[in-house]
């Protein structure tokens, strides 16, 4: 049960940081979903320090990787909202902001969460 609530709370703070970080990048005319992006790729880099710190041993506890990879994170970053907005580029035939969107998410994301971990090493 202790570990639904770190995860009830982790997620929650992370969902609550995601939406004021969206509504604060996503203001841009530009039609690029900035803010979504913005937190996928800090959410991977957190994600690659957590999980790293994690690694090393003795660090951080299970309860602190519950709440701070999957809660934390998992709130905080969003795939659903990224395939939502590759679904709106697909629909208006904007192609090259899809691929754009979806190359650099993923390059990214994969390696924030590499850079993240590897960080962890000069800690």
């Amino acid at each position: 049960m202790k570990q639904l609530v770190l995860v009830f709370l982790g997620s929650g703070l992370g969902s609550v940081l995601r939406f004021g970080i969206g509504k604060y990048f996503n203001i841009s005319t530009s039609g690029f979903p900035m803010g979504t992006f913005i937190v996928n790729i800090l959410g991977s880099f957190l994600v690659g320090i957590i999980l790293g710190l994690a690694l090393r041993g003795n660090t951080l506890s299970n309860n602190q990787v519950l709440f701070l990879a999957t809660g934390f994170c998992g709130g905080f970053t969003t795939f659903s909202a990224f395939a939502y907005e590759n679904q709106i580029f697909l629909k208006s035939g904007d192609f090259t902001s899809f691929a754009l969107y979806t190359i650099t998410s993923f390059v990214l994301g994969f390696s924030a969460v590499f850079f993240g971990m590897w960080a962890v090493k000069f800690l």
